[in-house]
């Protein structure tokens, strides 16, 4: 078929490699009946490599040694818009009341000859790896394969009213398609339909109902131009998949819906009726500049412009200019054809992608591994993992949980099942399901991923960080031994260190505001005034649902409200080589002043000697006024260059105890 269009000295094999280095990879070659077939892969943007002249096109750009033949030629004038129309009227009406059809011309055979296909086209067909049928059917599969057009042929008397409408399907229609499956069509669903009902699926199937027998006499022939996401979109929903939705989903060329039909006559030996030919969609191609000078640059190969602008003329483009600039206008076949660099990839392509020398690389060569958000994200994971927790990945689609979040939930319009009816909302709901399929105590678990939602804007898609932990959180070594369990307290020191680890303090504001958690047991988390996230124990009904323990602490935090601004690098003060020395203070002070405060006063009197502070201690006796406790607290101090004397250390003391006395706290 390939040699009906080419002229050329190439056998197969040289043909598929040829091709191979144009972008159409060459899978195998297989023997079928005494002739070679390519098995050719075509790339999903590349629908006009999905016929015999778009591959002979490619032939003939990439050889300049072929030739085109006269039925190239004929073809190609064709597309260009050049078809004979004449004939007997037509009784058919069209109207197109969808902007997903761009065209639909069909002609009319009032007296259709039947019997089989010549024995040529039927042994081409079997070659192709399809089953001839009958003259009618096995003459639009083969103007399929050989020009990319599907046609789909229709019994003119099963038409009522001999009307095509092309429309969106009616709530409550179905049809019945060739395969004896019956469809319920949905209002997005594009339609073929006669006066009243669907007739075929618009660039998939066509129905029962008007489906072409051995008792047809009156033929009217469809060629047109769909878009190809509906197309997509109808196909799967309706879970079919055919040779004509193949194409259409990678787009044809609508220049050659009239182009199909003409040769669809041509073959079958019989004139037809004038073409109807309604075309309220046409293509609308932009122009793009194009630069010799930087095709060769990206190519890393020189290319002359008398060069560069013969690739492009070969390959169908009009090419307006004589310098190194020239202005380029894609043609109607290939939609892909957007932005300068496609054009110099055409170049690179018919020159020839092997030709391009080998070269050492040069310049300059930047920091591995991530960088910025992504590399404050991987500093977050590792803080949590090294304290004790487990990360897992789970499905971003998934059910309804008593742990969603109370924001609007979204989902697929075609779910595969219910348990993928929904995008998560929070990564809540996956934690608890894992902590109990693992048996609900004694587990720490967590989760970096997207969550999902819909709010006045539109919908939303953010990062989110969640922790669970149920028990004890360091294991027992030693016999005895006895260690608390994770509760809200030991959450938010794991929130703590976390937070330390991108270079924010933990605060917390204790407001009752998520009903997944306990209302008395919850605070939200703040980053310099801005809520980003949510901590606490779980609500005991829910702590039923999900059966875990009533002691389970969760937390979840906006990974991109908490990252936002961040530097990549976070300033690390240099280590000093003199030694640190230790203070430790006994203060008495109110259980009502948060030890954050107390904490925030130690650092405002010791200034920026002060490396560290830790709580060691905390009393409350009898012997101690009512409300208070006593808290012992340790200073690291360390200066740069130098060391610390015993006065100079004793001084800092009496200034944390001077600042601490602001606050009612008083040394013991």
């Amino acid at each position: 078929m390939l040699l009906d269009f080419v002229e050329t000295k190439l056998d197969a094999q040289a043909i598929g490699d040829l091709l191979t280095m144009a972008g159409f990879e060459l899978e195998g070659i297989e023997e079928v009946e005494g002739e070679p077939v390519l098995d050719m892969k075509v790339m999903s943007n590349r629908g006009d490599g999905l016929s015999v002249f778009g591959l002979s096109r490619e032939v003939l750009a990439k050889d300049p040694e072929s030739k085109p033949t006269d039925l190239y030629l004929r073809a190609a004038k064709r597309f260009a818009g050049s078809n004979g129309c004449d004939g007997s009227e037509n009784p058919a009406k069209v109207t197109i009341e969808t902007e997903d059809c761009t065209r639909y011309a069909c002609r009319f055979w009032p007296n259709a000859p039947q019997g089989e296909a010549p024995a040529l086209i039927q042994e081409r067909l079997r070659k192709s790896g399809q089953r001839p049928i009958s003259l009618l059917v096995d003459l639009t599969n083969y103007v399929m394969l050989e020009l990319g057009q599907p046609l789909h042929a229709f019994d003119y008397q099963k038409l009522a009213s001999g009307e095509i409408v092309v429309r969106k399907a009616k709530p409550g229609e179905k049809l019945t398609t060739l395969n004896g499956d019956e469809h319920e069509l949905k209002p997005n669903h594009m339609m073929i339909c006669d006066a009243t009902t669907p007739v075929a699926v618009a660039g998939v199937m066509g129905g029962e109902t008007s489906e072409v027998t051995d008792s047809t006499t009156q033929l009217l022939l469809e060629s047109a131009h769909f878009v190809n996401t509906s197309v997509r979109k109808t196909r799967k929903q309706l879970g079919l998949n055919t040779d004509a939705s193949y194409r259409f989903e990678r787009s044809v060329d609508p220049e050659g819906v009239v182009a199909a039909i003409e040769r669809f006559t041509e073959l079958l030996g019989l004139p037809g009726s004038v073409l109807i030919d309604e075309y309220p969609i046409k293509p609308n191609p932009k122009p793009v500049q194009v630069s010799f000078t930087r095709a060769s640059k990206l190519l890393g190969m020189e290319i002359s412009a008398a060069q560069a602008k013969q690739y492009l003329e070969r390959l169908g483009m009009s090419v307006d200019g004589n310098d190194d600039v020239v202005t380029v206008m894609p043609p109607t076949w290939r939609p892909d054809l957007i932005r300068e660099e496609d054009f110099i990839e055409e170049i690179g392509r018919v020159h020839g992608f092997e030709k391009i020398p080998e070269a050492l690389p040069f310049g300059t060569t930047t920091l591995g591994g991530p960088r910025g958000k992504l590399h404050q994200e991987e500093k977050l994971r590792e803080a949590i993992v090294r304290l004790g927790f487990i990360q897992i990945v789970s499905h971003s689609l998934r059910d309804l949980h008593s742990l969603d979040a109370t924001t609007e939930r979204i989902g697929p319009r075609e779910p595969a099942g219910p348990d993928l009816a929904y995008l998560r909302n929070s990564l809540l709901p996956s934690l608890a399901e894992s902590a109990q399929r693992n048996g609900g105590r004694d587990i720490h678990l967590f989760e970096i991923g997207k969550v999902f939602s819909k709010d006045s804007s539109g919908y939303v898609e953010r990062k989110s960080v969640a922790l669970l932990s149920t028990g004890t959180l360091i294991p027992l070594d030693r016999k005895g031994e006895v260690l608390p369990n994770a509760d809200f307290f030991v959450l938010k020191g794991v929130l703590e260190e976390t937070l330390v680890a991108v270079g924010y303090p933990l605060v917390l504001e204790t407001k009752s505001v998520d009903s997944r958690l306990h209302p008395t047991r919850q605070a939200q988390i703040l980053i310099e005034g801005r809520v980003v996230g949510v901590m606490g124990q779980i609500h005991p009904k829910i702590a039923d649902e999900t059966k875990l323990p009533a002691s389970t602490v969760l937390a979840e935090l906006d990974v991109d409200l908490l990252l936002d601004g961040r530097q990549s690098d976070i300033a690390v003060p240099l280590l000093s080589r003199n030694p640190a020395v230790r203070r430790d203070i006994a203060v008495l002070v109110s259980k009502e002043i948060p030890f954050a405060t107390l904490e925030d006063k130690v650092r405002e009197g010791a200034g920026d000697v002060l490396e560290k502070l830790w709580l060691f201690d905390v009393y409350a006796g009898a012997n101690l006024p009512e409300g208070m406790h006593s808290l012992g607290v340790t200073l690291q101090l360390r200066k740069h260059g130098q060391n610390f004397t015993d006065e100079e250390a004793n001084q800092v003391r009496e200034q944390v105890v001077q600042a601490l006395a602001t606050i009612g706290a008083t040394t013991r």
